[in-house]
């Protein structure tokens, strides 16, 4: 399968780097709104192309996976890829997901296209386990909450105001409320009272600090809803405190079962990373993968990974995935006989 990367940042190089561990995949370009020439792959014999080519290139890509920004990026660069291309994103405005459905579901219905929104761990993975929790547990309760790390998608909002030079956010969960879902007491909790954001800004020489506090929190969609904190911190302190990108988070659902509820269960699933973006972009080559294997199939338009069945994310053949659902551990299908490894 033929892979296209379009933006070749954090999340553009994590691509590149899950690509080598997928052998049905290759990359084949990528695209930037650089000067190709600056930009220096790790895989060899790869071209950079400048994004206002990558029409061009259509019959040369099987999927190609955006890599831009939630909030100026993809709500353009999706729809207008969508036309020519088999493509996938990792839109994480979780308000606007509906909008961004039917404008790219919009494209690729005219373009005979298969895409697929909102890609990565969330939305994505915690998407499907709440999904899973809530069918399995109809009475009860769901709780998510994300951190401590740095959002992807919350630290290109704040690159975005006027004034910002560079900065990073960070979500972190209320330490109490953590506490309280885990010991099983069903708390009603607000949006504020789980988590905080912590943000950490270089301005640029000369702008108005507090107005560019002013105007991250009170941004809607990623801040409004949050207590918020801003720190201005120098462009040397940022690279040498806060150069990583680690996240993670928890998705709880609690309920109970019985004829008169009297079993409680706790649902957790949780996820610790190192690093976001290379995490994010594996999950994304996963479901690039389905991508590519519906349009064979004659599938075109939107999807999301609600709309994917398991079986189209692996390599494997259904007899193999069929053979290996199984404790023991891997099993190897043989011509006349099953091996346990």
């Amino acid at each position: 399968m033929r892979i296209g990367i379009y933006g070749y940042g954090n999340l553009g190089r994590g691509v590149e780097a899950a690509v080598r561990q997928n052998d049905d995949m290759e990359l084949v370009a990528v695209f930037t709104r650089r000067n190709p020439e600056t930009v220096k792959l790790q895989t060899e014999g790869v071209k950079v192309y400048p994004a206002a080519e990558a029409a061009n290139h259509a019959d040369e890509i099987d999927v190609l996976v955006l890599c831009g920004g939630s909030a100026t990026d993809l709500p353009k660069q999706t729809p207008e890829l969508a036309k020519y291309f088999n493509v996938i994103d990792s839109f994480d405005t979780h308000a606007r997901i509906p909008e961004h459905f039917a404008n790219v579901d919009k494209a690729a219905q005219a373009s005979g296209h298969t895409a697929l929104i909102s890609c990565g761990w969330d939305p994505g993975m915690f998407s499907l386990n709440r999904l899973y929790a809530n069918a399995v547990l109809p009475q009860g309760n769901d709780y998510t909450f994300w951190g401590k790390g740095v959002s992807q998608g919350h630290s290109d909002a704040i690159r975005r105001v006027k004034g910002v030079k560079d900065g990073k956010q960070y979500t972190i969960p209320v330490e109490a409320a953590l506490k309280s879902v885990r010991n099983g007491e069903n708390p009603e909790l607000t949006t504020r009272q789980k988590h905080v954001r912590e943000c950490f800004v270089v301005a640029e020489e000369g702008a108005d600090l507090a107005q560019i506090e002013a105007d991250i929190k009170n941004m809607p969609n990623y801040f409004s809803d949050y207590d918020t904190t801003v720190h201005f911190i120098s462009e040397e302190e940022l690279k040498a405190n806060h150069s990583g990108i680690p996240h993670g988070g928890f998705v709880f659902r609690t309920g109970a079962t019985g004829f008169n509820g009297e079993h409680k269960h706790v649902i957790e699933y949780s996820l610790k990373l190192d690093s976001n973006p290379e995490f994010t972009s594996s999950v994304i080559l996963a479901y690039a993968r389905a991508v590519n294997r519906l349009h064979q199939e004659g599938t075109n338009g939107c999807k999301t990974v609600f709309d994917i069945a398991p079986a189209y994310l692996s390599p494997l053949s259904g007899e193999e995935l069929r053979a290996q659902n199984c404790p023991i551990g891997k099993i190897k299908v043989k011509a006349d006989y099953v091996e346990f490894c």
